[in-house]
C-alpha cells in the first residue's frame, strides 16, 4: 500500500531526501519545485517504507488505506500527478524515476575558521538559514527577535486549527538549545541595536524580518472602524503580543473577506468554526471568547478573478468543503462564474467547485439563521466602503451591475497579501516591498544578507524558505571563503552586554524554554496544548520564573 502526501504539506522536501526509491516530486533539483502547491508519492513506486512519513516535520504524510474521509481525495491527487506528468515506467523496478549525480555545490577549507553569524528572525526563514549554518558549519550563532518569544510566522501565522503545521515549530526549537546558538529575544534590530552595531559584533548577519505589513485597497472608506487587515485579524486570534485582545469586533452577522488566498480561507474558516472545535487548539483566549459570543454566521470572500484563476490553493478549498456545521456556497449570480466551473479541466481548482452549491445571492437581507456558511463571489472587487461612524456596507463589481452590488457587513478584512517594510539601517525598495540584494546579499552592506519575504517578496510557504536560505546561506559561506566579510570589531560577550544595556526585557534560551513551560502548564489547566501568552510583560515574567496576570 502507497503513502499519500495531504494538505499540510510544507514543500521544505524532507520527505524527499529520505525516500529510498526517488518517489516523491517534484525534488529541489527539479523546474517544478516552488511552484507546485504541494509535493507528490508516486503510488506505482512507493514501497510503503513510511520513512517520509516519519521525517515529515507537519504529519502531512499517512497511509493512502488510513486516511480520513477529509483526507481521502488525496490518494487522488498524489496519483494524478504522475499520470499527467509522468513518463511511463522505462525499467521493470520499483524505482523507475532517475537519480542526479552527486551534488557538492559547496567547497570549504579544512582550516575554514568559525564565522559568528547573527540571524535577525526566528520565523521559518530565519530559523532555515541558522539550521543551515549550525549543521554545515562551525559557525556560532546569535538568535534576535524583537519579540521575547520565537517563531514568527509559525507561532503568530499559522491558523490555530493547523496543528498539524504548527509542527513545523517543533524541528526549529531542537536549535533553540544548540551549544553553538545564543538568544538575544525582545531585541529590536535597527531600533534597540543598529545595523552598524549589529555588523561590528558579528562576521555575517542575515535578516529575516519577514513581511509584516499588509496591502492596501486604495478605495474611499478604506479606513473606517470595522475595516482591518488579515495580517491584524491572523495576529488577534493568534495571541500576538503586539495586537490587542479586543482589537477585532466580531459585532456583524455578515462579514466580508477581499481576497480568496490562503490567508483570506483561514480568517473565513476561524470566524465560523465551532467555537467548541477551536477550544481544543492554541487560539487566544480573547478570540475564543469572542467567537462563543459572535453573532457571525456568514462570510463572504470577493475573489477579482474566475474560480479558474482562484488564489488559494486546492487543498486549502478541500478543507474549506469539509468544515463541519458550515455550508460552503458558491454567488453564480455573475454567469462567467459558473461557465469557468462547468468548463473546468478535472483535478483544477475550479472542477473541485463542480459540486458546491450555486446560488444567485441576495444580499439585501441579513443572513438567514442556522447554519453558518462562507459564500464564494468570484469576478468581484470593492470599489467602496460604505458608513459614517463605521463600516455599514461594502459595494462591490460584478454579475454586469453598472452602479455596483452593496454588500451589508460590520467588519471588512482586507487579505490581498502582505508587504516588507524598512528596517532602518537597510536600503529599500519601496516598489518591492523588498530588500535589494545579489543571491541575499545585501546590496552595499559588506557582511549583510537577507532571506525570506523580506527577500523575495511575501510568497511560498513554510517549505519555500528552505531554498531560499540554502541560497543565501552559500553566498555568505563564498563571501566567508573569498575573505570578503568585515573583521568584527566587538566580542560576544560584548554584544552580550550591549543588549542587556538596549533591552529590559531580553529573553534568552532558558528564558524561552520557561514560556513554553508555562504556556503548556495553562493548557493542561483547560485540557488544549498550550495557553499563550499575549502580552510581551506576561512573556517576559514567565521568562523569569515569575507570574503572570490572566488578561481581563
Amino acid at each position: 500500500m502507497t503513502y499519500a502526501i495531504t494538505q499540510t504539506c510544507c514543500n521544505d522536501a524532507t520527505c524527499v531526501a529520505v525516500c529510498p526509491v526517488n518517489c516523491i516530486h517534484p525534488t529541489p533539483e527539479e523546474p517544478d519545485f516552488g511552484t507546485t502547491e504541494m509535493l507528490y508519492i508516486d503510488p506505482k513506486s512507493c514501497i510503503d517504507c513510511g520513512a517520509c512519513a516519519d521525517a515529515c516535520p507537519v504529519d502531512a504524510i499517512f497511509p493512502a488505506d488510513r486516511l480520513t474521509a477529509r483526507l481521502r481525495e488525496y490518494e487522488g491527487i498524489n496519483a494524478r500527478y504522475y499520470a499527467e506528468r509522468t513518463p511511463p515506467p522505462v525499467v521493470a523496478s520499483p524505482n523507475f524515476h532517475t537519480w542526479g549525480g552527486p551534488s557538492f555545490p559547496r567547497s570549504l577549507p579544512a582550516d575554514f575558521a568559525p564565522l559568528r553569524v547573527a540571524v535577525v528572525g526566528t520565523g521559518p526563514a530565519g530559523m532555515y538559514a541558522a539550521e543551515d549554518l549550525l549543521l554545515h558549519t562551525n559557525a556560532e550563532v546569535t538568535l534576535i527577535d524583537r519579540l521575547p518569544v520565537a517563531g514568527g510566522l509559525v507561532r503568530y501565522g499559522v491558523a490555530p486549527d493547523h496543528p498539524a503545521t504548527k509542527g513545523a515549530g517543533e524541528t526549529f526549537a531542537r536549535f533553540h538549545s544548540h551549544p553553538r546558538v545564543r538568544m538575544r529575544l525582545g531585541l529590536r534590530a535597527g531600533e534597540d541595536v543598529t545595523v552598524e552595531e549589529l555588523a561590528a559584533h558579528h562576521d555575517a548577519v542575515v535578516y529575516a524580518v519577514g513581511a509584516p505589513a499588509d496591502r492596501r485597497l486604495g478605495i474611499p472608506g478604506e479606513d473606517l472602524p470595522g475595516s482591518v487587515s488579515a495580517t491584524h485579524v491572523v495576529s488577534w486570534y493568534n495571541a500576538h503580543p503586539e495586537t490587542a485582545g479586543d482589537a477585532v469586533r466580531l459585532s456583524a452577522e455578515r462579514v466580508v473577506v477581499v481576497g480568496n488566498g490562503n490567508v483570506a480561507l483561514d480568517v473565513a474558516r476561524v470566524l465560523v468554526t465551532d467555537p467548541a472545535a477551536l477550544a481544543a487548539t492554541d487560539i487566544a483566549d480573547h478570540a475564543l471568547a469572542a467567537l462563543r459570543g459572535t453573532p457571525v454566521r456568514e462570510v463572504v470572500l470577493l475573489g477579482r478573478r474566475g474560480p479558474e484563476d482562484a488564489a488559494y490553493t486546492a487543498s486549502e478549498l478541500l478543507a474549506l468543503k469539509h468544515l463541519p456545521g458550515v455550508d460552503l456556497v458558491v454567488d453564480a449570480r455573475d454567469p462567467r462564474t459558473g461557465a469557468a466551473i462547468d468548463a473546468a479541466e478535472p483535478g483544477t481548482k475550479a472542477a473541485l467547485l463542480r459540486d458546491v452549491a450555486r446560488e444567485a445571492v441576495d444580499w439585501t437581507p441579513a443572513p438567514a439563521p442556522g447554519r453558518r456558511r462562507i459564500v464564494l463571489r468570484f469576478h468581484s472587487a470593492p470599489v467602496e466602503v460604505l458608513g459614517t461612524d463605521g463600516v455599514r456596507a461594502v459595494r462591490v463589481t460584478g454579475a454586469g451591475s453598472e452602479s455596483g452590488t452593496e454588500i451589508g457587513t460590520g467588519l471588512l478584512v482586507r487579505a490581498i497579501g502582505y508587504r516588507g517594510v524598512p528596517l532602518p539601517g537597510l536600503p529599500f525598495d519601496p516598489a518591492t516591498g523588498t530588500v535589494p540584494h545579489d543571491g541575499g546579499r545585501v546590496a552595499g552592506l559588506p557582511g549583510g544578507y537577507v532571506v525570506g519575504w523580506i527577500k523575495r517578496g511575501p510568497s511560498g510557504g513554510i517549505g519555500a524558505n528552505r531554498a531560499c536560505a540554502e541560497e543565501t546561506v552559500g553566498t555568505l559561506l563564498a563571501d566567508a571563503v573569498a575573505g570578503a566579510l568585515p573583521t568584527p570589531t566587538g566580542t560576544a560577550q560584548d554584544f552580550r552586554r550591549l543588549a542587556r544595556s538596549r533591552s529590559r526585557g531580553l529573553v534568552d534560551a532558558r528564558g524561552l524554554a520557561a514560556i513554553d513551560r508555562a504556556e503548556r502548564a495553562r493548557g493542561r489547566d483547560t485540557g488544549r496544548p498550550r495557553v499563550k501568552l499575549a502580552t510581551v510583560p506576561e512573556l517576559v515574567a514567565a521568562a523569569r520564573g515569575g507570574r503572570w496576570r490572566r488578561n481581563g
